[in-house]
């Protein structure tokens, strides 16, 4: 007698075309069986990442055949409206600097927890589980957002809101920039280290001209700062492959 057949894992990548995002995509083509993503046009001040989405996901399909079997469909929520609620230096062109409260102005009050509900109502139509964000307390900007009790607590109330048992995957969550680019390199060696230097893009100006040894970008906005200092202690220490123990 024939066991049943194991029904596929199916997961909705949070993709906005950045460095993390595009490497918790390579994580998820790596374990999951199907693999949709979602991006979210709130309105940014650097949309050009919205556009590096397609370019990541083309490049994806073209070199990584096994992963390309896995790749499904593409999702762009609208959002704009939310965006402006928000009224930060990440929809408003003004200068980056920290609030009365501590935080840095390029925080967009609630964005994570309303990206995974959206990301949670479409994965519900679509049929996924997991749903695998970028988001980290070790290499982070004091996001509240970010940290694993807030998605903890989410996931709860999503579970329980919903009638499902989402899982709200975060495999960066413990993991610094310098170790981001060792994951990068364990999942799909140097030609994805390649692939998300030059295509991904995390440049909070939107800038794509210079082509640094990090990639593309300003090169003094916070994100490409920090984009900048985890490429030159990764390189620095041999561009070494992350353990897999150490992402999981």
């Amino acid at each position: 007698m024939s066991s049943p057949s194991r029904a596929p894992s199916r997961a909705l990548v949070l993709f906005s075309g950045g460095q993390d995002s595009s490497v918790c995509l390579a994580w998820a083509l790596d374990r999951y069986d199907h693999v949709e993503t979602v991006g979210f046009d709130y309105g940014q001040r650097h949309a050009v990442e919205l556009a590096q989405r397609s370019v990541v996901r083309d490049r994806i399909l073209a070199e990584f055949p096994l992963w390309a079997e896995r790749l499904g469909e593409d999702h762009m929520l609208d959002l704009t409206g939310f965006g402006a609620v928000g009224d930060t230096a990440m929809t408003a062109d003004r200068a980056f600097e920290i609030t009365e409260k501590g935080l840095p102005n390029t925080f967009v009050p609630g964005r994570n927890l309303v990206f995974l509900t959206y990301a949670a109502a479409l994965a519900d139509r679509r049929k996924a589980r997991f749903l695998v964000g970028g988001m980290c307390e070790t290499d982070f900007s004091g996001y509240p957002d970010c940290r694993r009790d807030s998605l903890d607590a989410l996931q709860t109330a999503l579970n329980m809101g919903m009638a499902q048992d989402f899982v709200i995957e975060t495999p960066l969550m413990w993991l610094t920039k310098a170790e981001t680019w060792g994951l990068a390199k364990r999942l799909g060696g140097e030609p994805l280290v390649e692939l998300i230097l030059e295509h991904s893009h995390t440049c909070y100006r939107g800038e794509r001209g210079e082509r640094h040894p990090w990639g593309h970008g300003c090169g003094t906005c916070p994100a490409c700062e920090l984009r900048a200092r985890g490429w030159d202690q990764w390189a620095q220490a041999g561009r070494q492959v992350l353990a897999a123990e150490a992402a999981s």
